[in-house]
């Protein structure tokens, strides 16, 4: 296999952090060109950001929280930022309540009577181990009625109608992979994410990425789409990190997805909610509001908010942000991944969109090593 020295023309399409990665690990190895596109106008994929007129750094597509627990992952993109001590936690309002999700112990204080609480904690510590997160899938199926009743009421209130909100499907209609992923954590850390390393880049996620593609091999063309490439052939590898059912001239059919909108609202007062990030399981059509000063402690007296709501992807209208992780929907993609291959035999697929896997940002930045590896290793 080729060393990344040897790379020759490299094209990249798309400019956020997973086209990113892979053109400055290539340029940062090779002598070849690396040319980036992106159909937008701006770097940064969906972690793009920017100044407001409050001087308030908004995160343009929902809130982006940089956490991982991979030294090789963290080491790479300290190259680029130095991360805050921000700590990430989400609030969610339930039944006119507030606690921290993931549920956790002190969540049951918060909830629920105080002996109630109190005995339940008793009974979750003598069934699991502290620190353990059990998903929430798994204690429904629990013989112990006092804990399955309590996996029903968290199910109900915290997990259900905001699956159905976010998916458009019911948690039994999605892969097991994502419900999964929503604990009930035996314990009383109030932290959203576990890892080793969180926080934001200090001058936000566009710098960190400007800062990734400024080398001397790598050039970078937006507005432009995959097809306005006329010389595709002359290139020696395509990194490709859009969805692939475009690519192929959706010949299958549309690979499904999910889409977000987001509705700014700038408020005349320094804060408009106590935490960065709100939940609404059950109330209104949006499932958050993120409030965006926090993430850099910046100040104003003004602050600006965004309530997410979630929407079907419609081609033309709104932004692909989830594939929807269902067998038939893998199968397809599958299908077209084979096409692919048969017309670009060039091609490598990576990201969200290109893996058609739903992706946090460290584990995107892990791909793209592990794709680099793969091809120039």
């Amino acid at each position: 296999m080729e060393r990344a020295n040897d790379s020759g023309r490299v094209l990249v399409v798309g400019a956020g952090i997973s086209g990113a990665t892979i053109a400055n690990l290539i340029s940062s190895s090779s002598e070849g060109n690396v040319h980036v596109i992106d159909r937008r106008g701006n770097i940064g994929g969906n972690c793009f950001d920017y100044k407001d007129g409050n001087g308030i750094t908004v995160h343009k597509y929902g809130s982006h929280i940089l956490n991982t627990s991979d030294r090789d992952v963290y080491d790479f993109l300290k190259q680029f930022t130095d991360l805050n001590d921000y700590v990430h936690k989400v609030v969610a309002s339930i039944d006119g309540k507030e606690t921290y999700l993931p549920f956790n112990l002190n969540s049951l204080y918060d909830l629920f009577p105080e002996q109630t609480a109190k005995n339940m904690e008793s009974k979750l510590l003598s069934k699991y181990q502290l620190g353990d997160d059990i998903p929430i899938l798994d204690m429904l199926l629990q013989g112990d009625e006092e804990i399955r009743s309590l996996a029903e009421y968290i199910y109900k209130k915290l997990f259900l109608n905001y699956t159905v909100k976010h998916w458009g499907l019911s948690p039994k209609e999605i892969d097991y992979s994502v419900t999964a992923r929503v604990p009930v954590r035996i314990s009383r850390d109030d932290r959203y994410f576990q890892e080793t390393h969180q926080g934001i880049p200090s001058e936000g996620y566009s710098k960190m990425i400007l800062r990734m593609l400024e080398m001397p091999n790598i050039s970078v063309k937006l507005r432009t789409e995959f097809n306005d490439i006329a010389d595709k052939e002359q290139y020696d590898h395509i990194f490709y990190t859009g969805s692939i059912d475009e690519l192929m001239g959706y010949r299958y059919g549309p690979l499904p997805y999910r889409s977000l909108r987001f509705e700014l609202e700038t408020h005349d007062k320094e804060y408009y909610q106590s935490n960065s990030v709100f939940n609404f399981p059950n109330e209104h059509n949006y499932t958050r509001i993120h409030e965006f000063k926090y993430y850099l402690n910046e100040k104003s007296s003004k602050t600006t908010i965004a309530k997410e709501y979630p929407e079907p992807f419609e081609q033309g209208r709104n932004e692909r942000f989830y594939p929807i992780p269902r067998k038939e929907n893998q199968n397809l993609y599958r299908r077209y991944q084979k096409d692919a291959f048969k017309t670009y035999g060039n091609i490598h697929f990576l990201g969200r969109l290109g893996d058609y896997k739903y992706y946090d940002m460290d584990k995107a930045v892990l791909r793209a090593m592990q794709v680099f590896e793969e091809v120039f290793g």
